[in-house]
């Protein structure tokens, strides 16, 4: 190759370049690697000659490199390391020379292997082993440049075993060659069927343009050569459409040859007999002068029609000595011919045999290779021999029609082998439509699994609740985890069952055969449309378009199908979760749970993630919406029927929230009741989140009024039992409360300090308790679980607070006024029985010389209630003692407008224990209570003299002084004290 003609333009230099082009001009550092380019670009342009040119490119090549002696070659790898004689391996190691030229020498195992071997790289050479003296040996790699070599390893030589002329051989070589369209292999045949599978003898490179663009592109024609609408075009861009035009010219011009031999060859066969024919036509003109000339023709007795009978008689006398002879010659001719056409034809005579053979060993393939090439090749025969074999051979395809049929309608099979019996059954040309017949059987043997589903669990039970194979749900989270990384372990216990109700194990296992079984059935469907169910022979016979056609035909009817194994699978969930959305006659037919416990919405809830986890199955299956429909009806009932059963079993479990009251109270006086209320209700909304959530293509339940409506009437059920249980446990007998959780002292000063076991709250304690609880759930718990409901999509929550914080406010006020009512009528009725206490009267009286007790004692009396209302709520201080303070004072003011007339001393009296009352509680004096004041005193005398007023304010302060530490409590302390 010169080096302008690599490095110039065009295609030339692509071709070149492509190949591993050793040009030093067009790869400096190709195939051959950079040091051996380097020493060919040193060789053309040195002056010198052919030795000194090599030296002093070697000389210059180190010099320009920079480097010292190459390492002599070190053989590191062989793959494989062992083989027969001939075995292609690779040799990896380093220095293996620096290109082609200067690997000298290859040997393995002693055996020169220098013209197998293919310098690749300077670490790898690829060549092929010879049959080598000895066993095992090293491979040694000579170059030029760094000698002989060493190896590291070793190759073992495998020795051949050798066949006699007498043994059996597993190798069968063909005599003839055609080309499958089927399978698009080369098969032993006779010359007529052979098919040349390269008509241009240049390489194949099939194209990537789509079959269907080539038959729009040539409509009607077709690119197989044999056929009778072959277009060349057609062939070319499938089989050649990179191949450049000097190969397509090449091509053509050797079948342009080709067609000149065999037109060249049957002119020769003629031309080599017309000089016979020309002399035996001139030898018979020559007869027909000289027997005209003679005149003997056309005399009777002839010269011609004596030789004649001569003949004959010579013929007949032949005949008559060498008959016996003759009929053996044509007997052994007969058999000969017999044999001949056994030999010959002993693919057709044996193929019964071998069918049978094939078939009882699976081979299908091979029986039907065999059947088409026997119908190839005697389909239509005339022989009365091959027509009577070749018509046994149609009964053992008959029967194995038959055969493959029955499988394809087995059931359970996988959907490998329903496609493998379909193309089969397509190959062979069996009547009517497979792949029709096995989706009918799919489709019944789905329903059928699904019925014997539900029959185990109704008809027959199971032995314990639950089924112990595992569910799908859980086989799809145990992939799950696989797929993100997890590593599955069986659980130790191999009996594990499931505890679950039999309703939610059923459904799971419902859904289990469903995900199991609908993807095959869909899939099948799928290549039954597209035409993937057949091979080529299939597509080349019109079988894919037939099919197609057909499938078009019964898209309504598979639809049907689908729509039946969905509307199944939601009646066989209603029956078992919702009865009560099916009519008498579904319930018979899909009922039959009537013996079974209702479920809480913890299982409804898990059979809801089942059947969307089935949904989604069938959603990534891409099967139309419309058929789906009935189960996104029915995840909306589950759904709904799920949040109104969670609802109502909530509200049970408030209602024994009552049971679980400790009476012991924290820092601001609150139980802890009200926390368990708002836990239970936030556990509820926590348990709901996955009912409520709306996945890709389900409604929001709120968006029906009945639903939000009635889920609106239970949750404000749900407030009002838990101020129900409030007020029931306001009212409760000391015997019927639970004291063993109760601890406090509430009469201690200390406060919770002096707490102990034994201790049973009073009625008067229990509603100051529930009052506080009131409280709390009026500023707290309402607004915390408004929020809650608010979070979780509810759309009533204003309506639900209102509605609460009413009836809270309405319990709030009855126990106030029950506590007020028992803790200030006695306060106030001891008043007038303590005025006129030793005939007291206001009319004749003494000097008065202080407060008198009964006053004392009912202002202790109003310390041990703010005491009392203290240890529980410091909250409830002011509205229970304001509230008391009214009613002394309206008491006072009623009893000081009773009297008649006072003395001097009596008014003085009278203005000194009002005044002195109204100052100790001035802290929780209220607009009432002091106009209930004013109207007392207005009812006195006024005092006009001084010393009247400093008598007053004398015995006021004296009064102060002496109770002091008992006043000190009606004082609004500046830090509250913290309990403990």
């Amino acid at each position: 190759m010169e080096a302008h003609g690599c490095c110039g333009g065009g295609r030339r230099q692509q071709l070149h370049c492509g190949s591993r082009c050793s040009s030093v001009l067009c790869c400096p550092l190709g195939a051959v690697g950079g040091t051996a380019a380097l020493k060919m670009l040193l060789i053309q342009v040195s002056p010198l000659g052919a030795a000194g040119r090599l030296h002093t490119a070697r000389m210059s090549l180190h010099t320009a490199l920079g480097v010292g002696a190459i390492p002599p070659p070190l053989v590191t790898g062989i793959s494989p390391n062992e083989g027969v004689p001939w075995t292609k391996v690779t040799i990896r190691g380093e220095n293996l020379g620096t290109g082609p030229a200067d690997l000298i020498g290859l040997s393995i195992c002693g055996h020169n292997c220098l013209l197998t071997a293919e310098w690749m790289s300077a670490s790898k050479i690829v060549c092929r082993v010879g049959p080598a003296k000895d066993d095992k040996g090293e491979i040694i790699v000579t170059t030029k440049t760094g000698g002989n070599g060493t190896s590291t390893v070793s190759f073992k030589l495998l020795k051949t075993e050798k066949i006699g002329i007498l043994d059996q051989s597993a190798v069968w070589v063909d005599e003839m060659n055609y080309y499958d369209m089927r399978t698009d292999r080369n098969k032993g045949i006779s010359p007529l069927s052979l098919r040349p599978a390269n008509p241009l003898g240049i390489d194949i490179d099939k194209s990537k343009v789509p079959q269907k663009e080539l038959e729009a592109m040539f409509p009607g024609m077709s690119g197989d050569f044999t056929s009778d609408n072959f277009s060349a075009t057609w062939y070319l861009i499938e089989n050649h459409s990179t191949t450049s035009f000097e190969q397509l010219r090449i091509a053509a011009s050797t079948l342009r040859k080709q067609a000149n031999r065999k037109n060249e060859g049957s002119l020769a066969y003629v031309k080599g007999g017309l000089s016979t024919f020309f002399e035996a036509q001139d030898a018979l003109a020559a007869i027909h002068q000289k027997l005209e000339a003679d005149g003997t023709e056309k005399v009777e007795g002839s010269m011609t029609q004596r030789l004649e009978n001569v003949l004959n008689r010579a013929s007949d006398t032949a005949d008559t000595l060498f008959q016996e002879v003759l009929g053996r010659k044509d007997k052994a001719d007969s058999t000969r011919n017999a044999l001949n056409v056994l030999q010959r034809f002993k693919f057709l005579f044996n193929l019964p045999l071998n069918i049978e053979r094939n078939i009882q060993k699976g081979d299908y393939d091979v029986v039907i290779n065999d059947y088409e090439k026997a119908k190839s090749l005697f389909g239509n025969t005339e022989v009365q021999v091959f027509r009577k074999v070749y018509a046994e051979v149609e009964t053992r395809i008959a029967a194995l029609r038959s055969l493959l049929l029955e499988k394809l309608l087995e059931t359970p099979s996988t959907l490998h082998d329903q496609k493998r019996y379909i193309r089969y059954l397509s190959d062979l040309h069996a009547p009517g439509d497979p792949a029709w017949q096995c989706i009918v059987a799919q489709h019944k043997w789905i329903l059928q699994l699904m019925q014997t589903c539900k029959d185990n669990y109704v008809t027959r039970g199971l032995d314990q609740e639950g089924d112990p194979r595992p569910a799908a749900v859980s086989r799809l989270a145990q992939t799950a985890s696989l797929k993100r990384g997890g590593s599955f372990q069986a659980p130790a216990d191999t009996t594990w069952r499931f505890k679950g109700p039999q309703q939610v194990s059923f459904v799971e296992n419902l859904t289990d055969v469903l995900i199991s079984q609908l993807p095959n059935f869909w899939k099948l469907w799928i290549s039954y449309v597209n035409g993937s169910l057949f091979s080529e022979t299939g597509e080349k016979s019109g079988q894919v378009e037939k099919s197609k056609k057909n499938a078009r035909q019964r898209q309504n009817d598979f639809k049907k199908m689908i729509e039946e194994v969905t509307h199944r699978l939601v009646k066989l969930v209603r029956g078992a979760l919702l009865p009560s959305t099916l009519s008498e006659l579904e319930l018979r037919l899909y009922g039959g749970w009537e013996g079974k416990a209702e479920l809480n919405g913890h299982w409804l809830t898990q059979a809801i993630h089942t059947v969307r986890v089935s949904h989604e199955a069938m959603a990534a299956l891409e099967i139309p919406n419309d058929l789906l429909q009935v189960i996104q009806g029915l995840l909306l009932d589950l759904r709904v029927h799920c949040l109104l059963v969670t609802l109502q079993q909530t509200a049970e479990d408030v209602k024994r929230l009552a049971e679980r009251e400790d009476w012991v109270v924290d820092n601001e006086g609150i139980t802890s009741l009200p926390a368990q209320f708002e836990l239970a209700v936030v556990q509820m909304l926590q348990s709901l989140k996955e009912t409520m959530d709306c996945k890709p293509g389900e409604m929001n339940i709120f968006q029906l009024d009945r639903t939000q409506d009635r889920a609106c009437e239970l949750c404000v059920g749900i407030m009002k039992v838990f101020i129900n249980c409030l007020e029931q446990l306001s009212t409760k007998s000391d015997g019927d409360i639970d004291t063993s959780h109760m601890s406090g002292d509430i009469s201690s000063p200390d406060l919770l300090g002096s707490l102990h076991e034994d201790f049973s709250p009073t009625l008067e304690q229990r509603l100051l308790i529930i009052l506080s609880n009131c409280q709390h759930l009026e500023k707290h718990t309402f607004l915390n679980l408004a929020d809650h409901f608010e979070k979780h999509g509810f759309l009533s929550t204003e309506k639900i607070t209102r509605v609460s914080v009413d009836s809270v406010r309405e319990l709030d006020e009855r126990l106030f006024e029950s506590y007020i009512e028992k803790r200030a009528d006695p306060i106030v009725g001891s008043l007038e029985p303590g005025i006129y206490a030793g005939y007291f009267d206001w009319k004749d009286c003494q000097h008065p010389t202080g407060v008198r007790n009964y006053l004392k004692e009912a202002l202790v009396n109003i310390i041990t209630v703010h005491a009392e209302v203290f240890t529980v709520s410091n909250e409830l201080v002011p509205r229970v003692l304001s509230r008391i303070v009214e009613s002394v004072a309206e008491e006072m003011s009623r009893l000081m407008q009773c009297v008649s007339s006072f003395s001097k001393n009596g008014a003085l009296q009278a203005r000194l224990e009002i005044c002195a009352l109204r100052d100790a509680i001035a802290s929780y004096l209220t607009a009432e209570s002091n106009a209930s004041f004013k109207q007392a005193l207005e009812a006195l005398p006024q005092l006009h003299s001084g010393a009247d007023k400093k008598l007053l304010e004398e015995a006021q302060n004296t009064f102060k002084s002496s109770m002091h530490l008992q006043l000190a409590c009606f004082q609004p302390p500046s830090v509250l004290p913290v309990k403990r």
